[in-house]
């Protein structure tokens, strides 16, 4: 059974159609790539099956419809990671990471055993453990946007959805990153996450969902959707395709010269 099925999903924002009849399937075990130009609608898409955008279509969760779900119901299955990396309160690391396990609790009630392990194990995940009493509010860019990826990861949802979550780290922390996400595949959960940097997406997705123009134009395993034309076409760049132990390689070389 589908951790996520979407089939001829619609959605307009301001009255403009910005998702055009999109559908798939997300199985456990797969770490997707949702990759495209700025305004084709990855964001979108992630908003709209979470619930927060009005779409025509069907959305299951689980095999569940997703309308019939509650927000605490939903947030068991699904994790997000929106794009904003605002901390507002000058709480401890440990605190916002512990956040993503309130979903599981009665109002009120204090961690238990299970959720302090699993606190633990997101915080050393995203290499943050050893600064959990820091107000949060004081990290770097970059530092906080470790804590919100651990704060999900928390959540330990059979789906995590990410917008853009490698934005502000260091190459670094990217690849630590892939390498968790990877890792939750590996584990029976599935990451889909909305990404820019076609490199990583290459190197480290299962699957590549290209959207342009609110359509989905290619499906597949990167190799097979990141080819020259198909580069060329989307996104009008010229790059480099190769190969290095034993995954793909690409890197945008310079925009396409008009005729």
């Amino acid at each position: 059974m589908s951790l996520l099925s979407v089939k001829n999903l619609h959605a307009s924002l301001g009255g403009k159609p910005v998702l055009k009849g999109l559908s798939f399937n997300i199985a456990a075990g797969e770490f997707v790539g949702l990759i495209g130009p700025n305004g084709a609608g990855k964001s979108t898409l992630l908003r709209t099956v979470l619930g927060f955008v009005p779409h025509q279509g069907s959305v299951a969760i689980d095999g569940r419809d997703a309308s019939t779900m509650g927000a605490k119901e939903r947030a068991r299955h699904i994790a997000y990671l929106p794009q904003e990396r605002d901390i507002a309160w000058p709480v401890s690391v440990e605190t916002v990471v512990a956040l993503g396990r309130l979903t599981y609790r009665p109002a009120f009630a204090a961690p238990d055993h299970a959720d302090r392990q699993i606190v633990e194990r997101a915080m050393r995940r995203m290499e943050i453990h050893g600064f959990r009493d820091r107000p949060a509010t004081e990290l770097s860019g970059g530092e906080k946007a470790r804590v919100l990826i651990a704060r999900a990861l928390a959540q330990d949802a059979p789906l995590l959805l990410a917008d853009e979550p490698a934005a502000g780290l260091d190459p670094s922390h990217q690849i630590t990153l892939m390498k968790t996400f990877s890792a939750l595949a590996g584990e029976g959960h599935a990451v889909v996450a909305s990404m820019h940097d076609l490199g990583l997406a290459a190197r480290w997705c299962s699957r590549l969902i290209l959207i342009d123009r609110g359509v989905i134009v290619a499906d597949g395993p990167p190799r097979a959707v990141l080819t020259a034309d198909r580069l060329r076409s989307v996104y009008e760049i010229e790059t480099y395709l190769g190969e290095a132990a034993g995954r793909p390689i690409v890197q945008p070389l310079d925009l396409v010269l008009a005729v």
